[in-house]
C-alpha cells in the first residue's frame, strides 16, 4: 500500500493517532515552536507517521502542507533549492508563483556566487603564499589586486545576498499570511553528513519567518553523529542542536494493548503481519508458542519495526521455497518454533546462522539471541521456554556448551525437550538440524 494515502483510520496499531493530534495542535497554536522534532530510531515507523499526521492535518484544511524527502534530494548538494522548489509547488499558477521566483531566484544566485568566489580567494590567497619567494614582484602585486577585487566582489555579492534573502523572507510570509506553511523534512538522518547540517542552517538562517513551520522527522542520535562529523567531537552535538530544535516529539516504542498493557510496538506489529499474509496462513505463526519465541527475539535483540518486517519477509520466502522444492510441511510445535527461531537468527544475526550450518555453534550466541545468559539452577515445574531452546541447540554446540548444560534434574530437560516433539512425523537428538534446514533453504543451496 501507498504509505502516502493512508491514514489512522486505515490502520492504528501502534496507537498513534493521539500523538499526532497534539502534534497538530502545537503547529496551529500561536506559539513559537518551529523547528518540532520527531524523533525515533531507524525501523520505528517514523516516515509513515509523517504521512499519516500529514493526511489527518489536511481535513483541517489550515495549512499548505509540504513533505520533503531529504534523503532523495542530498544529491542536489544545495538544500535551499529543495525547500524552495517544495514551496513553489504549492502556489497557485498565476502572478503570485512568477512574483515568489523572482525574488526567490536572485538569493539562491547571490548565495552560489558568493559562496564560489570566498573558495576562490582563499585558493588564491594560499597557492600565492606558499610560492611568494619564487614569484617576480610586479606578478606579486597583480595577484594581490586580483585577490583584492574577489574580496571586493564577494563583499558586494554578500550585500546584495542579504537584500536578496530579505526579499525571499517577505515573499515567504507574504504567503504565509494567505495560508501558513508548515514543511515536514523526512529522512535528514539518512543524508550525508554535511548535507544535513546545511539543511538545519537553512531552516534556522533563512526560513526563520511568521507564518513558516518545520518539523523534521529524523534519528537525533544520527543527526548529532553528523554534526560531530562535520564540526568535530570537540563540539558538543547536543547543544548545538538546541539551537536549531524548539521541541522534540519521541515516538514510543511501546503501545496500549487491549488487555490495557504495554506490549512492544515491534511485536504488535508482527502478530498483524503474519495476520496479513496469505502466504503464512497455514504456518499459524499468530498462536501462543510462536509469538512468544518472536517476542522474546524482539525484546532482547531491541528489533526495529522495520528488522520485524525483514523477518516476515524471510519467513515469507522460506515458505515459498519448501513449497517449491516440495518439502513436507511440519506444523509440529517443536519443529515450528526451531524454524522460526532459525529464521529470525539468519534475518537479524546471519553470521550465527552459518554458524549453525556449519555445525560450528557457539552456544552463548543463541542465548544472546533469546536474551538467556544461563540455565536456571532451581527449576518449578518446567523449565522456561527459552532456557530449554538454548538447552536443545547448545547440546551440540562446539562453544560454551557448558553454560546451558543442566546439573540438575536432567530427566526433566530431556523429557521436556521430547514433549516438544510430540506427534512428530520424525524425531531428532540433534535439534540443531532442525535449524540448520530452513537456514539451508533460505541459503538456497
Amino acid at each position: 500500500m501507498d504509505i502516502t494515502v493512508l491514514t489512522f483510520d486505515d490502520r492504528d496499531e501502534f496507537k498513534r493517532k493521539g500523538i499526532a493530534e497534539k502534534a497538530i495542535s502545537l503547529l496551529q497554536a500561536d506559539i513559537n515552536i518551529s523547528p518540532i522534532v520527531i524523533d525515533g530510531s531507524w525501523g520505528t515507523g517514523k516516515t509513515e507517521f509523517c504521512h499519516k499526521l500529514i493526511n489527518l492535518m489536511q481535513g483541517n484544511n489550515s495549512h499548505n502542507l509540504i513533505y520533503i524527502d531529504a534523503f532523495k534530494a542530498d544529491h542536489a548538494d544545495d538544500p535551499l533549492m529543495t525547500v524552495l522548489a517544495e514551496v513553489i509547488k504549492v502556489l497557485p499558477d498565476d502572478e503570485s508563483k512568477q512574483g515568489f521566483m523572482k525574488k526567490a531566484l536572485p538569493a539562491v544566485r547571490y548565495g552560489f556566487k558568493a559562496s564560489a568566489k570566498a573558495v576562490v580567494a582563499h585558493a588564491l590567497k594560499q597557492d600565492f603564499a606558499d610560492v611568494a619567494d619564487d614569484f617576480d614582484k610586479e606578478i606579486q602585486k597583480a595577484a594581490d589586486k586580483a585577490i583584492d577585487a574577489t574580496v571586493e566582489s564577494v563583499l558586494k555579492d554578500h550585500v546584495k545576498a542579504e537584500k536578496n534573502l530579505k526579499a525571499l523572507q517577505n515573499a515567504l510570509a507574504d504567503i504565509a499570511t494567505i495560508k501558513p506553511i508548515v514543511l515536514f523534512v523526512d529522512e535528514l538522518d539518512r543524508c550525508r553528513p554535511n548535507f544535513a547540517v546545511d539543511m538545519l542552517e537553512i531552516i534556522k538562517h533563512t526560513f526563520d519567518v511568521e507564518g513558516v513551520g518545520f518539523v523534521l522527522i529524523t534519528n537525533t542520535k544520527q543527526l548529532k553523529a553528523s554534526i560531530n562529523h562535520c564540526y568535530g567531537h570537540a563540539v558538543d552535538a547536543q547543544r548545538y542542536l538546541d539551537k536549531f530544535v524548539k521541541f522534540t516529539i519521541a515516538l514510543p516504542e511501546t503501545v496500549d494493548t487491549n488487555a490495557h498493557r504495554e506490549s512492544i510496538a515491534a511485536i504488535e506489529h508482527y502478530k498483524n503481519l503474519v495476520r496479513s499474509s496469505h502466504v503464512l496462513e497455514d504456518m499459524k505463526l499468530y498462536e501462543c508458542g510462536s509469538i512468544r519465541t518472536i517476542k522474546q527475539i524482539i525484546i532482547a535483540n531491541r528489533l526495529s519495526l522495520r528488522e520485524v518486517e525483514t523477518i516476515v519477509r524471510h519467513i515469507e520466502i522460506y515458505v515459498t521455497l519448501a513449497q517449491s522444492n516440495n518439502l513436507q510441511s511440519n506444523t509440529n510445535f517443536g519443529y515450528k518454533v526451531l524454524t522460526i527461531l532459525a529464521i529470525a537468527i539468519y534475518s537479524i544475526q546471519p553470521e550465527v546462522a552459518f554458524s549453525i550450518l556449519q555445525k560450528r555453534i557457539d552456544a552463548k550466541d543463541i542465548g544472546n539471541c533469546l536474551g538467556i545468559s544461563s540455565l536456571s539452577n532451581d527449576i518449578q515445574g518446567r523449565p522456561d521456554e527459552h532456557e530449554l531452546i538454548c538447552y536443545m541447540l547448545g547440546c551440540t554446540a562446539l562453544h560454551n556448551k557448558e553454560h546451558y548444560t543442566p546439573t540438575d534434574n536432567v530427566d526433566v530437560w530431556k523429557e521436556e525437550s521430547a514433549r516438544y516433539f510430540q506427534g512428530g512425523y520424525r524425531r531428532t537428538d540433534d535439534f540443531a538440524s532442525i535449524c540448520a534446514e530452513a537456514i539451508q533453504t533460505l541459503t538456497m543451496c
